[in-house]
């Protein structure tokens, strides 16, 4: 019965492990070197890869400096509707994307979106556009995982600190950041591949205009809907690299076993 019990756990890990391992090895193999070289060196790809190095690196910075106070916050603090704030802060993680993409058109019809265009602010259709749309998915997911990085610190080592005559900023500087940094790196890149990765809500918010706002997904998505093959697989590779090389670094950085 064990030996059963083991053989048929192995077998559905062996089956989902095979079957991601094919759709990998078509991928790679779909496109021969030379081809795959001429894809990417086109100025058209090199300007999607530009604008999406770019636009997912400001995303990061932006997310990682919300997301260190606020899950610091969510670990150590008693905060008032907690249970509300903590599923806010999952919906954008969870929703459709496309829904996020929406969801800020929408936003736009309304009296605020009126004053944001009055104030200069109308990100519809534009980069700016690209990183607010990003930074709503990887600011959550930065903050899921700083917050479990936290939950790993033990509070008592904080505590021994302040008994010491360390402010609680003191402490938290001295003693937590030097802890979490590990984690905070694994979580940055994670959050820098999930910003780099986003599809659903720049196409919706901000298009799919070539030369504008033309980060890879969007890319893959234009070169796909006018056949040209081999131009999107040149990128999903691109895509598929950027992909498993952030999974390596974050679990070489000690990233927990899960992403949020």
């Amino acid at each position: 019965m064990n030996r059963a019990f083991r053989a048929g756990a192995i077998g559905m890990l062996a089956t989902f492990a095979s079957l991601v391992a094919i759709l990998v090895g078509a991928d790679l193999l779909y496109l021969d070197p030379a081809t795959l070289w001429n894809e990417i060196a086109d100025a058209e790809t090199l300007f999607a890869i530009r604008l999406s190095l770019i636009t997912a690196s400001v995303t990061t910075a932006l997310a990682m400096a919300l997301a260190l106070p606020a899950a610091y916050a969510l670990s150590r603090f008693k905060i008032p509707f907690a249970g509300v704030v903590d599923t806010l802060i999952d919906l954008p993680i969870v929703l459709p994307p496309l829904l996020i993409g929406f969801s800020l058109l929408v936003v736009y019809q309304t009296t605020l979106g009126d004053l944001l265009v009055a104030g200069g602010l109308d990100l519809r259709y534009s980069v700016p556009g690209i990183v607010l749309a990003q930074f709503l998915v990887a600011a959550a997911f930065a903050i899921r995982t700083l917050k479990a990085t936290f939950d790993s610190i033990d509070p008592r080592l904080e505590e021994v600190a302040r008994t010491l005559g360390a402010t609680p900023a003191r402490a938290f500087i001295r003693v937590v950041l030097p802890l979490a940094r590990r984690g905070m790196v694994a979580g940055a890149v994670m959050t820098w591949a999930r910003a780099i990765g986003e599809f659903g809500p720049i196409l919706i918010f901000c298009g799919a205009t070539r030369w504008r706002t033309e980060v890879l997904p969007i890319a893959i998505w234009l070169d796909f809907s006018v056949g040209k093959i081999e131009a999107a697989m040149a990128l999903a590779v691109i895509m598929l690299a950027i992909s498993t090389l952030s999974l390596v670094a974050f679990k070489r950085l000690g990233g927990q076993g899960y992403l949020w």
